[in-house]
């Protein structure tokens, strides 16, 4: 990886002076994001841990922090046994890279849907990712999701 920092948004534009390198570890980035929808869909626990660095952070939109792969891994398959329809999807905005300290940034949209005993939820926002490139292998450290929009019945009424 070059020095450069990319700056890439959904346009797909780039900015001035950034390296073919960059670019790739950007499309890299993405490709692992579509990896971990694909899997999340899929209800995939190994896929979806197989995207995270062991010592992940993730705050939910409920607020609740994860550390850890296998904590997030609990986490996934008890909402995935008591919410058999769910599926969440980032999407990417932008993603930054700085190749000199092998970490990026990936800022986008998500959404999540499941089905609660009085009907069908849908949930989103915004989130925040960091990656860290790890033996050539991008790999989420962080991820942070921020609730902006709730609709379904009592579990959108009250903080979960």
């Amino acid at each position: 990886m070059s020095d450069a920092v990319v700056r890439v948004g959904t346009e797909g534009s780039v900015a001035a002076g950034v390296t073919n390198a960059t670019v790739h570890e950007e499309a890299l980035i993405r490709a692992a994001r579509e990896r971990s929808n694909a899997a999340i869909a899929a209800h995939d626990l190994d896929a979806i841990v197989r995207e995270w660095m062991v010592d992940i952070t993730v705050v939910s939109a409920s607020g609740r922090g994860v550390v850890g792969a296998e904590a997030g891994r609990h986490f996934l398959a008890h909402q995935f046994g008591q919410r058999p329809d769910t599926i969440y999807v980032r999407t990417p905005r932008k993603i930054e890279v700085f190749a000199a300290w092998a970490v990026a940034s990936e800022e986008g949209d998500w959404s999540g849907t499941w089905t609660e005993p009085d009907g069908p939820l849908r949930i989103g926002g915004l989130y925040q990712a960091q990656w860290r490139c790890i033996q050539g292998r991008w790999l989420i450290q962080g991820e942070l999701f921020v609730p902006n929009h709730c609709e379904g019945g009592a579990y959108c009424a009250r903080h979960p």
